[in-house]
């Protein structure tokens, strides 16, 4: 069977994203009281965590920035395919149960490499091309920026697993691509405009 996108307004992705983003950075906070032994550790989750609270701060000021102006319609329907949001929201649900007894670290940072490789990250991207203002724009987009060196630094430090080393490098090296080739577009379509 085939899934197709459907129409939703720019302000229920919007929610979608921040409630995602919530619940991740809950996760994350209960693995700074679970790994509280290792101080190195601790901090680093607690960095994950205050990423997704800028990601929640971020989304939220998009939000009100696309309600505050006139041009952009909050309402304004956008083609959305919410398979990637089925998807991480089941994850994170499962995560947020199995993490309620303690979680080890290398199972802590596999949770993490799954949530930080999801397609949501992107979706927001496209979104934030409704605001025009291009400060503000480059601005709400720093924010959903990860620095994914220090999870390949954990992986690598904690764990002895090379697959997921691999992983954390991995993604690593695809954020780095997608935020290049977006600047790449957008040095494109200045030179064409």
């Amino acid at each position: 069977m085939r899934h197709a996108a459907k129409r939703t307004t720019i302000h229920e992705v919007l929610r979608i994203a921040m409630d995602l983003e919530r619940r991740t950075m809950s996760l994350y906070t209960a693995f700074v009281s679970q790994h509280a032994a290792e101080p190195e550790l601790t901090k680093f989750w607690l960095t994950m965590a205050r990423h997704e609270a800028g990601h929640f701060g971020a989304l939220a000021l998009v939000e009100s920035m696309i309600e505050n102006d006139p041009k952009l319609e909050v309402r304004h329907k956008v083609w959305f395919d919410d398979v990637t949001v089925v998807r991480l929201r089941s994850l994170l649900g499962a995560y947020l149960r199995e993490a309620e007894k303690p979680v080890t670290i290398e199972r802590a940072l596999e949770m993490a490499i799954d949530l930080e490789s999801s397609e949501l990250e992107d979706v927001v991207v496209e979104l934030m091309q409704v605001v025009k203002d291009t400060v503000w724009r480059e601005q709400a987009m720093q924010f959903l920026i990860h620095d994914l060196g220090d999870l390949s630094y954990m992986v690598e430090k904690f764990t002895r697993d090379p697959k997921l080393l691999r992983r954390a490098d991995g993604l690593l090296d695809r954020r780095v691509k997608a935020v290049r080739s977006r600047k790449q577009r957008r040095a494109e379509r200045a030179r064409t405009e």
